[in-house]
């Protein structure tokens, strides 16, 4: 005190009490202290496609590799929807920003909002950047059993009976969607648009006969498995595990589709927390499993830290607006 007087007993051990107790708290709280207990129950990985397909298949792998990194399960749920964007979406608005809800993060979530009224979703400010872990492969595929044995030839029965061919894609919007309108704007070709939910049941859809064509990712599988052909790739490069097949640049479209895929979470992340599913998922993406389905569908292994990661999405947004732009699409 200023007049050189000490406290009373009672007072001095209180303040001692109350000052150890805003030590210990702040401890308990500290990065590191949440960085040496989290996590201390299951965490949630949202695949925003439905089971089957080969993001599915990808993640499935990478959660169980996590889980052995973490000591805790990594629990799998499917949300499929709007493109691939309800579920990362949904996890933004709802989900709490403590590392046990997150999510894959399709290229639909940075393009979506220059073409929708109803996306409401900044995916710059709205996420929290964890990981970024490949990428998908694009290509044009039909069904093995059709007549089409390059692109050229398909691209020619489309002009001469316009709108009577389809293709599909996983969702208006996502990152086949704009190529192929891209390479069909090139082409001054019309093809009717189908949009899927998701990668198993487009091809599905393709094998069985009831729409002509794909452009989407997810194709090596079955591809390999005899059920289907591709035509080109959307690659900068020939895929390594069908080196015969042209690129769209090669065939003289300068397209190529670019879609980083990774894990991401709400905003607000504790950066401590961050660090530890960086570093679990860093870890479980030198999985032989994980790795063994990434060369399947010809994606490449990338790794984008967290800082990396959200400057790619900054990135890719305005590009996407770009594209969005070049191609006269409206807002739905």
């Amino acid at each position: 005190m200023s007049n050189g007087q000490s406290l009373p007993g009672n007072r001095r051990r209180a303040l001692i009490g109350a000052v150890a107790a805003t030590v210990l708290f702040a401890g308990l709280f500290s990065p590191h202290a949440v960085a040496q207990t989290f996590p201390n129950k299951p965490i949630t990985l949202i695949i925003p496609f439905p089971p089957g397909g080969a993001t599915d298949a990808q993640f499935r792998a990478l959660a169980a590799a996590a889980s052995k990194e973490l000591g805790q399960q990594v629990v799998v749920t499917n949300k499929a929807g709007v493109g691939g964007t309800l579920g990362p979406v949904s996890m933004a608005r709802s989900a709490a920003p403590d590392g046990y809800t997150v999510a894959v993060l399709p290229g639909t979530i940075y393009r979506l909002p220059h073409l929708l009224n109803s996306a409401d979703w900044d995916p710059v400010k709205d996420f929290t950047y964890i990981i970024g872990l490949t990428s998908y492969s694009f290509a044009i595929t039909v069904s093995a059993d059709s007549h089409w044995k390059s692109l050229k030839e398909l691209l020619a029965e489309a002009k001469d009976k316009p709108g009577q061919l389809s293709y599909g894609t996983v969702g208006t919007g996502s990152t086949g969607h704009i190529a192929m309108s891209r390479l069909l704007k090139a082409a001054d070709v019309k093809m009717n648009f189908v949009p899927f939910k998701g990668a198993a049941e487009q091809q599905l859809a393709l094998i069985g006969g009831h729409i002509n064509a794909l452009g989407d990712a997810g194709w090596g599988a079955q591809t390999k498995g005899g059920k289907m052909r591709v035509l080109a790739v959307m690659d900068a490069q020939r895929a390594k595990n069908w080196p015969d097949v042209p690129t769209l640049r090669e065939l003289g479209y300068d397209i190529v589709a670019l879609s980083t895929l990774g894990i991401g979470g709400p905003k607000g992340m504790d950066p401590a927390v961050v660090r530890v599913l960086h570093d679990a998922f860093r870890k479980a993406s030198k999985d032989p499993a994980f790795l063994n389905v990434l060369d399947l569908e010809n994606q490449p292994e990338l790794y984008f830290d967290s800082a990396a990661y959200a400057r790619a999405a900054a990135e890719q947004f305005e590009n996407d607006r770009k594209f969005v732009r070049e191609l006269g699409l409206q807002k739905q």
